[in-house]
């Protein structure tokens, strides 16, 4: 094809995305899940018109753990609410001002209010999927396979229907870190001084202790996975296999969906838009879920 449509399509697609990116704003914004808590305790709710007893979806926002924010859904709130879902996005602490403990129990205590207040904005607290893009990938990964965040709540694990970690990582830590310092160490590089070693605390019993794989079980009621990743991206692709197989290998459902020529910034932004590859894969698996 040459240049010029080519250029044209990717700008037609992006004003496209953007349009729709703005024509839902949250039904609240900016509610606090924590009294008196910290500026980013906070989240958002969209919700389609008539809401009544409808899914949730819970979103987390990527960012590394050091940004993000959760006003950065582009086309989801819209897609999701398109699809009969309630959208919740949230905000937690960042590093390095807070530790990965507390970023975990940030989004257990969002996920905690929005259940039980999600009733009043349409929403079933008894239906709810939980999905993230990069670090939030991780979370929620996190949240749907370590029971323990929610039991401090007294929610058990059983209401989340489903998971859909976007292009993470860091689903098994000790084989993210060992991959990314081999490789600097064969190029006679530094190693990093705040990589995903420092992140998560420096300890190999807590790098085992929040990754997803160490928690699966095929008695725990794990929800259904939806893993959406880049296919050509060697990393995110090896860890979303290491995450299937370990909840293939415990008896579980799950969808892998490798996406091609995309990437990690465009495969979070255009979910939601028409004849994304991913897209129509994530509608099949809402699908899934919501016949649950």
């Amino acid at each position: 094809m040459p240049m010029k449509p080519i250029l044209a399509l990717l700008l037609t697609t992006s004003f496209f995305a953007q349009a729709i990116a703005q024509t839902l704003a949250p039904m609240k914004s900016n509610q606090p899940y924590i009294e008196n808590g910290h500026e980013r305790h906070v989240l958002d709710i969209y919700t389609p018109a008539n809401a009544s007893n409808l899914p949730v979806l819970f979103w987390i926002h990527g960012g590394g753990w050091q940004s993000g924010d959760k006003t950065s859904v582009h086309l989801k709130p819209q897609f999701f609410t398109d699809q009969g879902f309630v959208f919740v996005s949230i905000n937690h602490r960042l590093l390095p001002d807070v530790v990965m403990e507390d970023i975990i129990a940030d989004v257990a205590n969002a996920f905690a209010w929005m259940h039980q207040n999600i009733s009043q904005y349409g929403g079933n607290p008894s239906r709810i999927v939980v999905g993230g893009h990069s670090s939030g990938a991780q979370l929620a990964a996190l949240l749907c396979t370590d029971h323990r965040y929610l039991e401090k709540h007294s929610i058990p694990l059983s209401l989340i229907k489903g998971c859909i970690p976007v292009d993470g990582d860091t689903f098994d830590i000790p084989a993210i870190i060992e991959t990314a310092e081999t490789r600097r160490r064969a190029h006679g590089q530094s190693l990093p001084t705040f990589g995903h070693r420092q992140k998560f605390g420096h300890d190999p019993a807590k790098h085992l202790n929040f990754s997803a794989v160490t928690h699966i079980a095929k008695d725990k009621s794990i929800p259904l996975f939806f893993i959406l990743h880049v296919a050509d991206h060697p990393d995110n692709s090896a860890q979303a296999v290491r995450l299937e197989t370990v909840i293939k290998d415990a008896g579980l459902p799950v969808t892998r969906y490798g996406a091609k020529e995309t990437n990690h910034t465009r495969i979070n932004a255009n979910l939601g838009l028409p004849d994304d590859p991913s897209t129509t894969e994530l509608i099949r698996f809402l699908q899934q879920v919501t016949h649950l």
